[in-house]
C-alpha cells in the first residue's frame, strides 16, 4: 500500500477559547481526491487551515502533521507553500482591485517557471480577462481564478475548501471537471458540502462530527448508506442521489 502524501495525527485546536478540533486523525492517499466532510460548523475549513500555517494567532495547535516525512506544524505558510502544498481557500480570497493578470503574478513562485499554459488550458476566460480587475468578475470566475492561482505552481497536494459554494449549476459542473483532471497528477483534500461533486470527484472520505473523526472509509460507500449520511452530513437519500 502506497505511504499517504498527508498524515494527521491527534489534532487539537483550540481559538479564542473553544476546543474547535479534538483529537483529528486521518490520512489522504497520494492519489485521487479525499473529502473531509461535516455539517457547518464541524471544523473542516479550521482542519484545512491548520494544516496550512493559518490558525489565527490567538489559537492553539496540537497534534502532528506531515506530508510525507516533513512535520508541517510551527512552519511559517510561505515556506510550506514553496515546498508543494497549494491553498485554495473558502470565499476566493482574490485580490479585488488588482487585474486577472496581476492576481496570477503574485503567485509565481521565484526559481520556477509558472505553469501559464496549463492554467489557460483549464480555464480559457482567464486569458481573455487577463486586464479586468478581478472584483468584477463573477464569483464562478473568481474561483477559476484562485484555482488558476495555485495551479500555476507544481504541488504535491492541493487543499481546496468549498469550491462550489455559491455558484451556479453550470459553473458547479465545470470546477468540478477542473478538479478531476488536476486530481489525476496531484493528490486533493477537498472540503465540499455538494453531495453530487463529492460522488463525482471522491475516492476517500473522512466525516467530522463535534470536532472529532466520526467515520473514514470509501466515499461512494458512504454515500451509498442513506441513513449514515443522513445522521452524520443531515441529508437524505433525495439529496445524495440528485
Amino acid at each position: 500500500m502506497s505511504e499517504p502524501v498527508l498524515s494527521v495525527e491527534d489534532l487539537s485546536v483550540r481559538i479564542a477559547g473553544l476546543h474547535i478540533l479534538q483529537g483529528v486523525s486521518f490520512t489522504v492517499a497520494p492519489t485521487g481526491v479525499t473529502v473531509l466532510l461535516g455539517r457547518n460548523g464541524v471544523g473542516k475549513t479550521t482542519t484545512l487551515r491548520a494544516i496550512v500555517g493559518l490558525t489565527p494567532r490567538n489559537g492553539e495547535v496540537r497534534g502532528a502533521i506531515r506530508m510525507g516525512a516533513q512535520s508541517l506544524l510551527a512552519r511559517p505558510t510561505h515556506r510550506l507553500v514553496r515546498g508543494g502544498l497549494g491553498y485554495v481557500p473558502e470565499d476566493r480570497c482574490v485580490f479585488t482591485g488588482l487585474t486577472v493578470a496581476e492576481n496570477l503574478r503574485l503567485a509565481e513562485r521565484r526559481g520556477t517557471t509558472p505553469a501559464y499554459d496549463k492554467v489557460f488550458a483549464l480555464f480559457p476566460e482567464l486569458d481573455r480577462r487577463g486586464r479586468q480587475r478581478a472584483g468584477s468578475l463573477s464569483g464562478g470566475q473568481q474561483q477559476m481564478l484562485a484555482i488558476g492561482r495555485v495551479l500555476l505552481n507544481d504541488n504535491r497536494l492541493l487543499l481546496v475548501d468549498e469550491p462550489t459554494k455559491g455558484l451556479a449549476p453550470k459553473v458547479v459542473t465545470e470546477v468540478a471537471e477542473v478538479l478531476e483532471r488536476v486530481a489525476e497528477s496531484v493528490p486533493v483534500l477537498l472540503v465540499e458540502q455538494n453531495l453530487a461533486v463529492v460522488r463525482r470527484l471522491a475516492r476517500d472520505a473522512v466525516v467530522l462530527a463535534a470536532g472529532k473523526v466520526a467515520w473514514a472509509g470509501d466515499a461512494q460507500e458512504l454515500l451509498l448508506e442513506t441513513g449514515l449520511t443522513k445522521s452524520l452530513l443531515g441529508v437524505g437519500s433525495a439529496e445524495v442521489h440528485s
